[in-house]
């Protein structure tokens, strides 16, 4: 009896030690050893106890363990792994520098050293190398952040060439695009065919389709977070490049080394330039000048205080200008002097900036306080000035119209990141955004020396609101097969005096299968209180955002997802996700509504509705190695219903795709050479056409007037033909005293497919009517020169 006893006792005081045993905590920071660059998901790893995590988008983990000796793998994608020896008796604070290789690793130890893809819980979210992204071949050999976005599976673009993303059926408003934390609302240059987003800037890219984390919110179909370079703190660094339509330069280093660092990184196109002597060929006089040009500038300097505190200011303005100036001229004719001169443009650009502090409060808690203002402006001017002299005196006409919208937001943010143990990681905090909003006005001025003098303003004036938000979340290991991250996001708009609210619950689970195999689901709810007005096809940025008001409610989406996930032989991730999707309370114009209609108040031109999607998603990717890229396959379906659209009838949404097909590969053939290559297919877009054309009225067999009525039936009942298209680049790579020159040789669309643009009725060879195709690129190569050192 007393040797039960005494077993009891043994197995209690053991059990009580093993509960109550000391833990302590490692911490710190994880950063590129030739640069001082922090790394964004960067994996800590306990390959004994299988026990890790991660860094945030700062470059901080904290790992609480047991006391005792552990080695920990530190690894990240595209750097040689490091295991370091911790002796763990009491908390402790590293810094981690880790190498960059040059062929990405594919070791043995590459299978537990990170959380693989079925661990994780997140879905529907794909992280993309910045270096990848410049591998791949790229329209007129200009690298896209965006266009990469389009191959990825439950993405697709507008039109052909654009930038523009629609993700699981949803507008191009419905994606939150944040460049270091800061909304970007047009993200388009070149009237969509290029995006603001200069890859030589970025250091991190993230898209996030479904099962969206709490702590983002404001947008219903996507969240594109988008890092750029903190710059180089060891020493100096520039890379640039020449191409065909632009040139960009990048210069990072230290203003103090290991402490302050900058980079700023700039990038023009000069096509108004070489153009020049063209347009005045064709325009046949020395005093017009026409052209178009877009910019941007990226600018960053990080302090590091201590290993607690550091402060970050960062900057993005670019613009996009078309104009037509005809400079004052004068001629005499019959005795009559006459003086001109004119000038019309066509304007838009964004402006972000951000200043954040980030502070580490102890070893499992880190907090980031940030102040960002953003504003996007369109603007369309056109004015001129003539002076008639003659005999009876001076008689001058003045012309000018100005039409201006635009969206002004100011934010102030706090974040939390709080990692009590192995089996936690909480995130919370709160935001609220003062938004101004220029939902469109138009200023007219005519002045006759005659008789007119006319100064009028029309259109709406300057909307005021706030936007709230509070969140918290937990990724949470409930054993070893189940973990789950819970979270729930509150929001609330307020205008004049109307307040709108929202709980919105976020919960993404998985379970692990032994075989390596895991299940997982998802849903997420979501309010959106800013909307797009947009009824432009080919990119224009003629767009309206405007507030959710007391006629216009906020648009809402519920979205469940399911899927499988699993890492193939140790360096290939592949899943399987299917999705739906429900969305209320969508606006859209009217018919036959635009921006420059005559009905000034923008709530009397638009409909309200609701939309699904659902679809499946396939995607099997290898992120490292000689051989590098993505197979990609979307199967979906996307509807709209508006009550006085289409009778009230379910219709296609324009960017309905049953099909969309995505390959892209990356291949490095020998020291001097790589080759890249992508191939896109997708069911062609869904638009509408007239059935039925008629003369409206006829009397003794003569016409009064000839201009045909168009009669329409169903909405977006008529499919553009399929599209696809393969593109090729060659890269030679040769290293340098100074550093890399690189040349590039790429080829668009290297079959020639004639990819439908638009349809428009005109006539055959034969002179009868006929639908035509109108295609925008043909078989493009490109050449381009870049260089780093």
């Amino acid at each position: 009896m007393k040797i039960k006893i005494l077993l009891f006792l043994s197995v209690l005081l053991l059990s009580y030690n093993s509960i109550f045993a000391q833990k302590y905590t490692i911490n710190g920071y994880i950063s590129d050893s030739e640069t001082g660059e922090l790394l964004i998901g960067a994996n800590i790893f306990d390959p004994i106890r299988l026990v890790g995590t991660s860094t945030n988008v700062y470059g901080f983990f904290s790992l609480t363990l047991p006391a005792d000796t552990f080695s920990l793998v530190f690894s990240y994608v595209g750097y040689s792994s490091q295991i370091i020896k911790v002796d763990l008796k009491r908390n402790k604070q590293i810094k981690i520098s880790l190498k960059p290789s040059i062929v990405l690793e594919e070791v043995e130890i590459s299978a537990t050293q990170s959380e693989r893809i079925e661990e994780s819980t997140k879905m529907s979210t794909i992280k993309l190398p910045v270096e990848q992204i410049k591998e791949l071949p790229a329209l007129l050999g200009e690298v896209d952040v965006l266009k990469t976005i389009q191959l990825l599976p439950g993405v697709q673009s507008g039109t052909e060439g654009a930038s523009g993303i629609y993700v699981r059926g949803g507008g191009p408003d419905q994606n939150l695009i944040l460049l270091d934390g800061t909304p970007v609302y047009n993200a388009s240059h070149l009237f969509g065919f290029f995006s603001v987003f200069n890859a030589d800037a970025i250091k991190n890219v993230e898209l996030i389709k479904g099962g969206f984390p709490a702590r983002y919110g404001g947008r219903l179909s996507s969240v594109l977070d988008i890092r750029m370079k903190d710059g180089n703190m060891k020493k100096f660094h520039a890379e640039g490049s020449l191409g065909i339509i632009a040139s960009k330069l990048t210069v990072e280093g230290p203003i103090i080394k290991d402490k302050t660092s900058f980079i700023v990184s700039a990038r023009r196109t000069y096509m108004d330039i070489i153009a020049q002597p063209m347009i005045r060929l064709i325009n046949g006089d020395e005093y017009t000048t026409q052209g178009y040009y877009f910019y941007d500038l990226n600018a960053k300097v990080n302090h590091k205080f201590n290993d607690k505190n550091r402060l970050y200011l960062s900057l993005y303005m670019g613009d996009d200008k078309f104009y037509s100036n005809t400079k004052p001229y004068q001629y005499l004719y019959d005795g009559v002097i006459y003086k001109e001169q004119a000038n019309s443009g066509l304007k838009w650009g964004n402006l972000t900036s951000a200043l954040r502090w980030n502070h580490q409060f102890n070893e499992k808690l880190f907090g980031n306080v940030t102040m960002t203002y953003s504003k996007y402006n369109f603007q369309v001017n056109n004015y001129k000035e003539s002076i008639v002299i003659n005999d009876t005196g001076t008689l001058s006409n003045i012309y000018s119209i100005d039409y201006l919208s635009g969206i002004n937001d100011i934010t102030g943010k706090i974040d939390f990141d709080f990692l009590p143990n192995p089996d936690h990681y909480i995130k919370f905090g709160f935001s609220n955004i003062y938004h101004t909003f220029h939902p469109g006005a138009t200023t007219y001025k005519i002045q006759n020396s005659g008789t007119t003098n006319i100064d009028s303003f029309e259109g709406a004036k300057e909307i005021y609101a706030n936007e709230i938000a509070l969140y918290i979340e937990d990724d949470y290991k409930i054993s070893s097969h189940l973990k789950a991250n819970i979270g729930l996001h509150y929001s609330g708009f307020l205008l004049k005096k109307k307040y709108y609210h929202s709980l919105q619950p976020r919960l993404a689970m998985r379970y692990l299968f032994d075989g390596g195999w895991s299940a997982k689901a998802s849903f997420a709810s979501m309010q959106q209180y800013v909307h797009l007005l947009t009824n432009s096809t080919i990119g224009l940025p003629t767009d309206l955002w405007v507030p959710s008001t007391e006629n216009v409610k906020p648009q809402k989406s519920y979205q469940t997802a399911v899927g499988i996930a699993k890492t193939i032989k140790k360096k290939i991730q592949f899943t399987v996700e299917g999705y739906y999707k429900k969305m209320d309370d969508l606006i859209e114009y009217k018919d036959g509504a635009t921006f420059l209609s005559s009905e000034t108040d923008w709530e009397k031109k638009i409909e309200t509705g609701k939309g699904w999607s659902y679809g499946v998603e396939v995607f099997l990717q290898k992120k490292y190695g000689n051989t590098k890229g993505w197979i990609g396959y979307t199967w979906s379906k996307t509807d709209r219903q508006f009550e006085n659209i289409n009778f009230g009838e379910i219709f296609p949404y324009k960017y309905d795709r049953r099909h969309d097909i995505s390959i892209a590969l990356m291949q490095k053939i020998d020291e001097l050479w790589d080759f890249s290559a992508t191939w896109v297919y997708g069911t062609g877009n869904a638009v509408t056409l007239p059935t039925v054309r008629y003369l409206p009225f006829q009397q003794n067999n003569k016409y009064w007037w000839m201009d045909e009525i168009e009669s329409f039936d169903e909405k977006n009942s008529f499919r553009m033909a399929s599209y696809h298209r393969l593109d090729i680049s060659f890269r030679r790579t040769v290293k340098k005293k100074w550093g890399k020159s690189i040349w590039t040789l790429g080829v668009y669309n290297a079959y020639n497919r004639k990819n439908p643009f638009y349809y428009y009725f005109g006539y055959d060879s034969r002179g009868n009517k006929a639908l035509r195709r109108v295609s925008l690129f043909p078989f493009l190569p490109s050449v381009s020169y870049s260089f780093k050192f």
